[in-house]
């Protein structure tokens, strides 16, 4: 019996061989062959056929592309997406279990099969009488929302081109497997060749697809870092299934920014978006020891944060801990504060907390968490209708940060009086004064 013809391609260079390489000779990179399917080996034969071959033309006389959005009738999901899903578009949703990754997307569903729009919701780890409880929870129930136990790629693909959808929704890809290729499923060859077929099939057909990707103790979604590369968009969802908030970011998209989030609520009737995000975040409160108000940016959107620390006498080796803020940040700010305020905070154990569960990715909070921790060591509270806002540099200045007028407007309707940060802004903000502070000692002064 003849032995198959097989054809490696390189996932960098495109370097293609008969036989599998540790190395690639195009490009140098290790272990970066991957076998190629049938169905693959024919379109790159097909790519390279001087039949088919295209010639160059210049940039200037290449038509622009209009994508066309829909709404998915969740407000705060069309802001991550960048206005909407776009027909056609292929998208993957990771995040930790019981997140809400799957109540998300069956409520999208029903929203859109309501509208007359045909949905077709594929699960292969939850059976039909499952989804229809969670649907009736949601209230997603509709006569043109379809779903389909099956984990047969070929039987999805079948489905699919038999009928026009408007959306399918994968629940999820590390459950499907591809009859022609010989692993289990959730492989890395798995992955790889369902998510090729399924992006093919979106094109051809114009059909959104969304795919739910499991994801790693490490927290990246399982499966060949390729997929992710394959997909129009990658997003993920944040927070703690025990509480109430969650947080979609968009790390991937081809029809729009990356900057937005989307933040949501988890109820008894399912996902809901949150209709005044900073309340999530702060409420007001009288003034405590080791706590201090800043404004942070996620996206266009300014939010205001409570930020808590304890400064406590270590017994033995002294613990530097944070939830919602970058360790190595903040282990800069305790070397900081010691050398240029000369707080022996090396025979203290500290811990920092941002309150609601956000995790805070700029350094505009840097002034705060010193703030709030110099207010633990020294047992005096701050004012609770201050805020301090600005980033400290190693040489221990305090730098402006973007947007300041958009931050101060966020802290106005809150009511706060004064705030302090790194220079005095052009805007005037009746009822709040602003203090500037250029170097780490002058907060010391003003507390």
């Amino acid at each position: 019996m003849a032995k198959k013809h097989q054809v490696f391609e390189c996932q960098h260079c495109g370097y293609s061989t008969a036989k599998w390489l540790g190395k690639c000779p195009e490009c140098g990179s290790w272990d970066s062959f991957i076998e190629l399917s049938e169905s693959q080996k024919q379109i790159l034969k097909q790519a390279n056929s001087t039949s088919h071959m295209q010639e160059p033309r210049a940039i200037t006389q290449v038509c622009t592309e209009q994508h066309v959005f829909f709404s998915s009738h969740q407000e705060e999901f069309d802001i991550v997406l960048g206005g909407g899903l776009v027909p056609g578009g292929l998208y993957l949703i990771g995040g930790s279990p019981g997140v809400g990754k799957s109540t998300l997307l069956l409520k999208v569903a029903g929203d859109l099969a309501s509208t007359g729009a045909e949905i077709l919701y594929v699960s292969g780890e939850e059976s039909a009488g499952q989804i229809r409880l969670r649907a009736e929870r949601l209230g997603a129930l509709s006569d043109t929302l379809y779903l389909l136990n099956e984990i047969n790629l070929d039987s999805i693909k079948q489905i699919l081109l038999m009928h026009s959808y408007r959306l399918c929704v994968i629940d999820s890809i590390q459950t499907l497997y591809a009859p022609n290729v010989s692993s289990a499923p959730g492989s890395v060859s798995q992955v790889r060749e369902i998510t090729f077929e399924l992006m093919r099939l979106a094109k051809e057909r114009n059909i959104t697809i969304a795919i739910i990707g499991h994801i790693t103790k490490e927290g990246s979604i399982a499966g060949p870092r390729v997929l992710e590369h394959m997909v129009d968009c990658v997003l993920y969802f944040e927070g703690d299934p025990s509480k109430e908030l969650r947080i979609l970011r968009g790390f991937k998209n081809r029809f729009g920014t990356t900057s937005e989030i989307g933040i949501f609520e988890m109820s008894s009737a399912g996902l809901h978006s949150a209709k005044n995000a900073s309340k999530l975040f702060f409420q007001k409160r009288a003034s405590a020891v080791g706590s201090a108000v800043s404004v942070i940016l996620e996206g266009s959107r300014a939010l205001v944060i409570e930020i808590q620390a304890l400064v406590s006498e270590s017994y033995g080796n002294p613990r530097r801990q944070s939830t919602g803020f970058e360790a190595n940040r903040l282990n800069m700010l305790l070397a900081l504060l010691e050398r240029k305020l000369e707080l022996p905070l090396g025979r203290y154990d500290v811990f920092i907390n941002v309150a609601g569960g956000i995790k805070i990715n700029e350094p505009s909070a840097d002034l705060c968490v010193l703030a709030c921790i110099i207010s633990s060591f020294r047992n005096r509270a701050l004012s609770a209708s201050t805020a301090f806002i600005g980033e400290v540099s190693l040489v221990g200045d305090i730098r402006e940060v973007s947007n300041v007028d958009v931050r101060l407007k966020e802290l106005q309707s809150y009511g706060f009086e004064r705030v302090v940060l790194a220079k005095q802004p052009k805007s005037k903000f009746p009822g709040m004064k602003c203090f500037a502070a250029d170097e780490v000692s002058k907060i010391l002064e003003w507390m």
